[in-house]
């Protein structure tokens, strides 16, 4: 009797812990905001730009339905340069034009923000090849909005920065992030400025490494006087752009030929997947080069990427050993939680325990960690595969560097503990690091 009592009691615990994990995730979608946290945070009203499907809330102070005529009759007024665009752009010189109430309805109190789906509804080749990026998950443009609010730390950062980083990954959530409205000009798409807008500064250093590559020098010396009406096919450019490489023929999908994940994760690069994507890279670079040149690079770069997990490797393996030993400090308990709290605090090591949201609420040596994986890290990844030798070598003096310095501070933390038990921090301090006013003001501001 018993052991049958446990044959039905335990599937149906199991079953109630599934609809309860399903009816929480409804829940917590249903705030003012967007994600799996949007109940711990709202939206700015910039929010309705980044993310108009949400968002975006038409103005009511012109009442009435239009037709097109009469919008751009108004708005040649109001905002000429929207109009001049328009009327430059293909939309305004096809036989049937796409006019203003196409995009945006007409309906003046019913207005919306074009999003990927409204311009899929002519655009539909572009807009299947962009959806079919999220079969190869991150990183990918149609996934970056829903990488951004999903993630702990987008409830937990400050308003200004939340912002700062929701108008690149609103790729994902409208197209005018290439090719600007309202002129939608494919040749503003396949210069390197349409990219570089969002792949600049430390967290993707794009810019960077392609402009102090071979190619990148050819297009500074040379690009301005390049005709960019031409497709991205082969022969039509001197040297290639980023849209040329990872956009290759004009196709709206830059996940498919993503070998090593942004680098900021340690995968097998031989797999037969990854074989794939190498043929693809090696049949894209012999438009120019040789394949042998082509397999040679894709093996140094693969080797580049073993030599950095090395170091930081070393160097997860010194922070797990340390919370292993309670010698993090503060420890997680010690800690401002996300706003939605954990019921078993933890410090946060490594990629898959969270250390891409390790933003803010860590200890030093953890920090150090994240800004040698996230900063250092990716500035050398980056650099060997748009073919920058000396930002490897920079990129490496750093994590080396950065690896020194978690290694002075383990030893430091060793010496400073007795017996290998933890030093509890003064509570003047715990109060400090719990109740800052940098902590509570985000409280009450997200």
């Amino acid at each position: 009797m018993r052991y049958r009592l446990i044959s039905w009691a335990l599937p149906a615990i199991v079953l109630l812990a599934v609809v309860a994990g399903f009816a929480y995730v409804y829940w917590s979608k249903g705030g003012a905001g967007a994600g799996l946290y949007s109940r711990y945070w709202s939206p700015d009203p910039v929010q309705g730009y980044w993310d108009p499907a949400n968002f975006y809330q038409s103005i009511e102070t012109v009442e009435g339905v239009f037709e097109a005529a009469l919008c751009i009759q108004c708005h040649e007024g109001i905002t000429p340069g929207i109009v001049v665009d328009w009327r430059a752009s293909r939309h305004a010189r096809i036989d049937e034009p796409v006019t203003c109430d196409d995009c945006h309805g007409n309906n003046h109190q019913q207005l919306r923000l074009p999003t990927p789906d409204v311009c899929g509804n002519c655009h539909n080749k572009q807009h299947g090849e962009f959806r079919d990026e999220a079969r190869y998950g991150f990183p990918s443009h149609v996934l970056a909005m829903e990488r951004a609010v999903d993630a702990p730390h987008f409830a937990d950062k400050p308003k200004a920065e939340v912002q700062s980083c929701v108008q690149c990954h609103s790729v994902a959530t409208k197209c005018d992030s290439c090719h600007t409205r309202h002129l939608f000009d494919p040749a503003e798409a396949r210069r390197p400025e349409a990219c570089i807008t969002c792949h600049s500064g430390p967290p993707h250093p794009d810019d960077e490494s392609y402009f102090a590559s071979a190619h990148g020098k050819i297009y500074l010396a040379e690009g301005k006087d390049w005709d960019w009406s031409k497709p991205l096919t082969k022969g039509n450019y001197k040297a290639p752009t980023c849209a040329y490489c990872h956009m290759d023929g004009g196709r709206h999908q830059v996940a498919q030929k993503s070998l090593w994940k942004f680098g900021l994760r340690e995968i097998n690069p031989h797999t037969s997947k990854n074989q794939v994507l190498r043929e693809r890279w090696i049949e894209l670079c012999r438009d120019c080069h040789e394949e042998k040149k082509a397999a040679q690079w894709l093996a140094e770069l693969d080797q580049e990427r073993k030599l950095a997990w090395r170091k930081l490797d070393k160097a997860e393996d010194m922070l797990k050993d340390l919370r292993s030993d309670e010698l993090l400090q503060p420890a997680a308990d010690e800690r401002p939680d996300y706003p939605m709290g954990s019921l078993w605090p933890i410090e946060r090591v490594g990629f898959f325990e969270g250390q891409a949201s390790a933003f803010y609420n860590v200890s030093a040596i953890e920090r150090d960690y994240f800004e040698m994986w996230y900063f250092d890290n990716l500035g050398a990844y980056k650099s060997a595969a748009h073919g920058n030798a000396a930002g490897v070598e920079d990129g490496h003096r750093k994590m080396a560097a950065s690896l020194d310095r978690i290694e002075a501070k383990a030893r430091e933390l060793r010496h400073l503990s007795k017996d290998g038990r933890k030093v509890k921090l003064a509570p003047t301090l715990t109060e400090l690091w719990m109740k800052g006013a940098y902590t509570d003001y985000n409280r009450e501001h997200n």
